[in-house]
């Protein structure tokens, strides 16, 4: 039963997962905000450009489509349940996690914390909140039956954990400047 909770609870999130890590790679081009700064400070930063919040986007929309195709497969080979992923739900998990991670860009910098400083627990939780609520706005039944209260709890105690690992290896790996 706890692994049957576990895999379902990150079964469900890896849409939302994926586009910040798709985001790193892919990024650069032109930032989201342009240059425009507020208060002699920048809205965003160069961190958060339109090509990496599309290149995110279409990931996890995709890993989702691909999740569903392997869902039976995967669910009976391993005897858990696993949450397949309407189109709207896809796109919320994945465009939400990018918001997510947005608006905590967007947050640090109107406390005065520059791009790459650490905010733990926004940095580890913005794009779960994101992605959480759009697909909550999206599809509200296929977000209140997936995360139900147990699997929320697995979420929100695993996803800090996954974060400070994926963070480290990639900037490791030279993908990042800092390692969180």
């Amino acid at each position: 039963m706890v692994i049957s909770l576990v895999a379902g609870a990150l079964w469900a999130m890896l849409p939302a997962y994926v586009p910040n890590n798709v985001a790193v790679l892919a990024g650069g081009g032109r930032p989201i905000d342009a240059g425009r700064t507020v208060g002699g400070r920048r809205l965003l930063g160069d961190g958060k450009t339109w090509r990496g919040t599309a290149a995110g986007t279409l990931a996890g929309v995709a890993l989702a489509l691909v999740l569903n195709a392997v869902r039976p497969s995967v669910a009976t080979a391993f005897g858990v349940s696993l949450p397949s992923f309407p189109l709207r739900a896809a796109v919320g998990l994945a465009l939400g996690a990018m918001l997510g991670d947005i608006g905590a860009s967007l947050l640090k910098r109107r406390i005065g914390r520059e791009r790459g400083a650490a905010v733990p627990g926004l940095d580890q939780l913005d794009f779960v909140g994101g992605a959480l609520l759009l697909t909550l706005l999206l599809a509200p039944s296929w977000t209140l039956s997936t995360f139900t209260p147990a699997r929320l709890v697995v979420v929100l105690v695993a996803t800090p954990l996954l974060h400070v690992v994926t963070n480290a290896g990639a900037y490791l790996l030279g993908l990042k400047t800092e390692p969180w």
